[in-house]
């Protein structure tokens, strides 16, 4: 990388360009004084970012040397909460305080639905996930396994019935029409500004007639009508000339149903940005979203086509009143976390820029366009979920680089919204005073039991053996963790203002499954839930018509709150007495994902993908889900449940199992593994993250990986 002077900092000479030509232009930003100030800025701060990285280096040793001191005694919770307490792991909780965010989207802080979180470096991936604020319920039914059944490639009426069977009876759930059902209803118009639902020339009204808010077409015979429900829209379709709509009693022909009301546009867990070129492609697509005109060409069945940015929704309300509806998710961007460097930038010292402070200035800077269209926030506000921090200074360091950001591109104060991820333990245990930390910006917190289980395991390493990884969601930290984050942010004022948000679906294929077990996340007090595809949330948002979470938030705050014990119980198996296949199946199933996520992580560059695992399901993998198998692995590795051989054995034996998978026309470019294992850096990486798991920062991957794509980047270069 050629590198560009600028103050005491030298820049990839392609980011420097790509900022003055493409992000600064259209702001009143000039960029010798931008450059400046940031010159300054990121040196001051780099030294409080490595001071707090020492920390809890420092934090971990004394817990690995009490665990060590402790290993022929019975464990007893009050003096390790004493012992927390006089490490600064576990600091004092102050009095109660509400948040007070202002100028905070309706997709926010009033309306409860899916989330979807996709990779900023597909633009591809990125544009869908933008325009998934809309959905079709029936495409969404059809090609999924909600409705039993073969998928055939041509449309399957009897399929098809049944999913319209399935959309009425949600319908009748949601939209109750008195006295009748919707399966009956054969005519639909608009008389007196209300929605007439006729049978046998019969008029039927809804139960709640102002559930119907808006139409298109005209009142006689409407080509769409719209109803709302939980804060939520549906548009029910009217085309007698559609293949189902001519062959419908209604003449429906499709229910298009508000799904992913937010999106997270992630520069982290799902992304492989390890140098100034991948970083500029993240910031590139990032841009072109802010700015409203990202555009990617696309083929499909043999047509080609572009894909970009829908637009809004027009509708008529009863009383003939033009309005529009956002046609986009509500975007907000996960920045990386504190840990990781960049070395697309290169400080006075040599050492390279910490990447979240890169990330905080260059995706605020983008965003700068959307004040102007509006294409994402009319309240001027943007949206950045935080990663990764550990405990309340953290939160603290986070908040005082907004505010130097915003000094530095002349916003007003507060501009920059936060969300804190409560996937590290000590966030988890100090989380209402990480969030009086953001108070004044705070929008978002959410709880990740992958990455949240990986860093319970590392931080209690030293403790013993871990329990089975199928077994972690059965534990009572782990139980007692989702209702403390509940609790937290209900007790800080989040019901009306900001979003608590739940974990991930991690089977696209599962969706049956996943339409049974997700309504858990609603009937929590969560006001949003990931879902990793575009159906996925179309799918689960039924759930948000089920349930009314501002309803439900109100009855979670009577209960008693999370107890603080419980989470601190560690997941420790009390004695090991497993057989050695029982121990092999648990180191094979994570020795799959491992690999299966690693090769195409180093080899393609691709970060976050489908992998099927050792029953060949397809999961959606990212870090979060590598660090808790690494973790899972070399802790057993180094209480002796397994041996070194051993877990080399099983690791041989799955990398041929993986490359199998992948064997196929589709994937030529795939580079086996088992050919030749000393020379596969992509196997030599995932080895890396169980032999070398228990020295890792917290437990994270990212270093190791960074160190491992970078060599192969050189190969290809």
């Amino acid at each position: 990388m050629q590198k560009i002077k600028k103050g005491n900092l030298k820049i990839d000479s392609k980011l420097v360009e790509f900022i003055e030509k493409e992000v600064i232009p259209g702001t009143d930003i000039d960029p010798n004084k931008f450059w400046s100030k940031f010159d300054d800025i990121v040196h001051n701060l780099s030294i409080i970012n490595k001071k707090l990285l020492k920390e809890r280096l420092e934090i971990q040793k004394k817990i690995d040397a009490w665990h060590v001191s402790k290993k022929d005694t019975d464990f007893n919770n009050d003096e390790y909460l004493t012992f927390l307490k006089s490490i600064n792991y576990l600091v004092e909780e102050k009095g109660d305080f509400k948040i007070s965010t202002s100028n905070v989207d309706e997709e926010i802080k009033s309306i409860a639905g899916p989330q979807l979180v996709v990779p900023v470096d597909n633009a591809r991936y990125a544009l869908n996930a933008a325009n998934a604020r809309w959905g079709s319920l029936y495409d969404a039914l059809y090609g999924t396994d909600v409705i039993e059944g073969e998928r055939d490639s041509a449309y399957n009426p009897k399929r098809g019935d049944k999913v319209i069977k399935y959309v009425r009876n949600f319908l009748d759930k949601a939209f109750i029409i008195k006295d009748a059902k919707w399966t009956e209803i054969e005519k639909i118009k608009i008389t007196d500004d209300q929605l007439n639902l006729e049978i046998n020339n019969k008029k039927y009204f809804l139960k709640d007639k102002n559930q119907f808010v808006g139409y298109n077409g005209n009142k006689e015979s409407p080509s769409s009508i719209l109803l709302k429900n939980n804060n939520l829209h549906i548009d029910i379709i009217i085309n007698p000339d559609h293949l189902i709509g001519k062959v419908d009693k209604a003449n429906i022909s499709d229910v298009i149903i508000e799904s992913a009301i937010s999106t997270i546009v992630d520069n982290e867990d799902s992304v492989t940005a390890v140098d100034g070129e991948d970083k500029i492609r993240c910031y590139r697509n990032w841009l072109g979203i802010m700015k409203g005109d990202l555009k990617t060409e696309m083929e499909k069945n043999g047509k080609k086509f572009t894909r970009e940015l829908k637009p809004d929704r027009e509708y008529t309300n009863p009383n003939g009143v033009k309005f529009k509806l956002h046609g986009r998710a509500l975007l907000l961007n996960r920045n990386v976390g504190h840990l990781m460097t960049n070395p697309a930038i290169i400080l006075k010292d040599g050492s390279e820029i910490p990447e979240g402070i890169m990330d905080a200035f260059f995706s605020t800077m983008c965003a700068l366009h959307d004040f102007k269209n509006k294409k994402n926030s009319r309240t001027g506000s943007v949206y950045i979920v935080k990663p990764k921090m550990h405990g309340p200074d953290e939160a603290s360091f986070t908040n005082d680089l907004f505010e130097k950001v915003e000094e530095t591109l002349n916003l007003k104060k507060y501009t920059i919204k936060v969300g804190i991820m409560d996937e590290e333990r000590r966030t988890t245990v100090n989380l209402k005073e990480c969030i009086r930390k953001v108070k004044e910006r705070i929008v978002f917190i959410n709880t990740g039991f992958l990455d949240r289980t990986g860093d319970e395991m590392h931080t209690s390493f030293e403790a013993g053996p871990m329990i089975f990884k199928g077994d972690m969601k059965k534990s009572a930290w782990l139980n007692t963790y989702e209702d403390w984050n509940v609790d937290t942010g209900l007790s800080c004022g989040f019901s009306g203002v900001a979003q608590i948000g739940k974990g991930m679906w991690a089977m696209p294929d599962r969706m049956s499954d996943m339409m049974k077990q997700k309504i858990v996340h609603p009937n929590s007090g969560a006001n949003c839930a990931w879902v990793p595809s575009p159906t996925a949330a179309t799918l689960h948002s039924i759930h948000y018509h089920e349930v009314n979470v501002f309803k439900k938030q109100i009855e979670i705050k009577k209960r008693q709150k999370a107890k603080l014990d419980k989470i601190l119980e560690i997941p420790t198996a009390d004695r090991p007495n497993w057989s050695v296949e029982e121990i092999n199946k648990e180191l094979e199933n994570n020795a799959q994902g491992i690999l299966g996520y690693v090769v195409r992580w180093i080899d393609q560059g691709v970060g976050c993908s489908k992998v099927p695992d050792i029953n060949n399901i397809g999961l959606m993998e990212d870090r979060a889900t590598l660090r808790i198998s690494s973790q899972h692995m070399a802790n057993w590795l180094y209480h002796g449940v397994c041996t070194q051989d051993q877990v080399m054995d099983v690791m041989k034996k799955m990398a041929r199992i993986v490359d199998k998978q992948n064997d196929s026309s589709e994937k030529s470019n795939y580079k086996k593994m088992s050919d030749d294992f000393e020379n596969s850096i992509a196997f030599k990486a995932a080895c890396d993250l169980v032999f070398k798991g228990k020295e890792q920062p917290s437990g994270y991957t990212e270093p190791l990986l960074h160190q491992r794509r970078l060599e192969k980047k050189s190969t290809i270069n």
